[in-house]
């Protein structure tokens, strides 16, 4: 009889366990069932929605105890990770994404070289008064050649930036081996880069004008 009692009692502790492990098994598949449902980015969003309620309430208790939150936590940030943020910002607003077109590559010299100057008002107008608004406004139809004289500082500024420009290129160009059988189609070492590249982008469009005026039958 005690036997039957006990078979009988770890009977139901195994419906009981058997029963909590179905309702469990199920509260799994639904959360699953669930998280599916959700955005690919949830858990990110989720977790810039802590940091930032954490961030808000930090503020707050600083701001009672007459304190800057800002401030305080910039004494816990380095030199060098505060020069890595901003680094990281002005990537990520100007982002350079490699060579693609020329066209492109030109744009991004030019706004390059655009943020370095620093206007001067003052020469701005002066020169506009020496030159005139017809000469200094140019058009598609005004003659500059000898109407227009570089300045020394606007000429030291170009022979700067080309000198910058080829010590930051100097580390990255190697000796390319001479190859006997390429047609001699460059008159130095940088026009046969610039040849190269120009092939390497343009070649496919350009391969038939350039069998037809070597075979002499372009028209």
């Amino acid at each position: 009889m005690d036997d039957d009692n006990d078979k009988l009692s770890r009977f139901k502790k195994l419906q009981q366990r058997r029963s909590e492990l179905k309702r469990l098994n199920r509260a799994e598949v639904v959360e699953e069932d669930r998280k599916k449902k959700l955005p690919s980015n949830w858990e990110a969003v989720q977790k810039k929605a802590e940091w930032k309620l954490n961030e808000i309430e930090k503020s707050k208790e600083f701001a009672d105890a007459g304190k800057d939150y800002d401030r305080v936590k910039l004494l816990d940030v380095s030199a060098s990770d505060a020069e890595k943020k901003v680094a990281a910002k002005r990537r990520k607003k100007n982002p350079d994404i490699g060579f693609s077109t020329f066209e492109e590559a030109g744009t991004r010299l030019y706004q390059k070289l655009a943020q370095k100057i620093e206007p001067d008002m003052e020469n701005y107008e002066r020169r506009k008064e020496e030159m005139g608004e017809d000469i200094f406004y140019a058009g598609m139809n005004t003659l500059l050649p000898g109407q227009v004289k570089d300045t020394k500082a606007g000429i030291d500024r170009m022979v700067d930036d080309l000198n910058e420009r080829k010590a930051k290129k100097k580390p990255f160009s190697r000796r390319r081996a001479y190859d006997d059988s390429n047609d001699i189609d460059y008159i130095n070492e940088g026009n046969a880069r610039c040849n190269r590249k120009l092939e390497k982008f343009y070649g496919q469009y350009t391969a038939e004008i350039k069998q037809n005026l070597e075979r002499g039958t372009a028209v």
